[in-house]
């Protein structure tokens, strides 16, 4: 497909369904063994596949609405490009799921008629998202937004890095990927958080108000569900509890380099991988999956 502009692409009658600007939205694992490895239960993949691509895709959802907000245009771009890195791991973890479900011998998992990831994006309830709450929360200021990638990228660092181990192929090739994005967005996070943090009396006291709102949320991050408990036992997932002290260890020293205290360690506790979730879910939600459930099944 050629044109000399996007308006002529616009007007040009074109036989590729869903086409937005040159960018397709194929299926991401076209070409790929997607079958479930002996030895590992096709549920419990999908339901594991899907606590990874939902924390990528809120996450990926309140960045976006940094767009037109960040306070200054090198990090309007960043941030969106942070974003669009999760989403692409959403899109591959949400369809690994749905290549696995119907696999298993879990009467509880979702039902098989649920396959795509447009499906389980836009077309399952809050309650059955599977999402750590830290990714959820309305975005508050700069420094808020900046302290919650820190946290949020060094955890999914740490987990990404031992799941380029895992026996599922198609998981351990995700999160091979995965790496060498999330650690630009630590690093960039880290960076952010030192300037702030070390910056001015007004950029201190904002990024430390924002330690203090989101550090209760930190303790999530290591609570051990079902799911990821049997996924570590079976070899292709990660016991959260596993990567808490990498965690401490670099977040402890990126706020000792801001000069901003590190606090205690939050108990572990399960609650988003269960299904408990905020009401601001609920309302991401209805913004993200308003088009879609508008109009179902339709292309563009």
């Amino acid at each position: 497909m050629s044109f000399d502009n996007a308006l002529g692409a616009i007007a040009e009658d074109n036989d590729e369904a869903r086409w937005a600007f040159g960018t397709g939205f194929h299926d991401p694992l076209a070409g790929i063994d997607a079958s479930v490895p002996d030895g590992v239960d096709g549920a419990d993949l999908a339901a594991y596949c899907l606590m990874l691509g939902d924390d990528a895709l809120v996450m990926s959802h309140r960045l976006q609405e940094w767009c037109t907000h960040a306070p200054e245009l090198e990090e309007e771009v960043a941030l969106a490009n942070i974003a669009l890195d999760l989403l692409g791991q959403a899109r591959l973890l949400l369809a690994r799921a749905g290549a696995a479900m119907g696999t298993g011998q879990d009467e509880t998992a979702l039902t098989e008629t649920v396959l795509t990831e447009d499906a389980l994006a836009f077309f399952r309830d809050a309650p059955e998202f599977r999402n750590v709450r830290l990714v959820e929360e309305p975005n508050g200021d700069f420094a808020h937004a900046i302290v919650r990638l820190l946290l949020f990228s060094t955890w999914r660092l740490a987990l990404l890095d031992r799941l380029t181990s895992s026996a599922d192929p198609v998981l351990a090739a995700v999160a091979a990927k995965g790496v060498k994005e999330v650690a630009y967005h630590r690093d960039h996070a880290a960076l952010w958080t030192i300037r702030l943090g070390d910056g001015t009396e007004e950029s201190h006291r904002r990024t430390r108000r924002a330690l203090d709102v989101l550090w209760p949320a930190t303790g999530e991050l290591f609570g051990v569900h079902e799911v990821e408990r049997r996924a570590a036992a079976a070899g292709f997932g990660v016991d959260p509890a596993d990567v808490r002290a990498e965690f401490d260890a670099v977040v402890g020293e990126v706020l000792a380099a801001a000069a901003l205290p590190c606090p205690a360690p939050v108990p572990a506790e399960v609650a988003g991988r269960g299904g408990a979730h905020s009401a601001a879910l609920g309302a991401l939600l209805a913004d993200m999956q308003g088009l879609a459930r508008a109009h179902p099944g339709a292309t563009w």
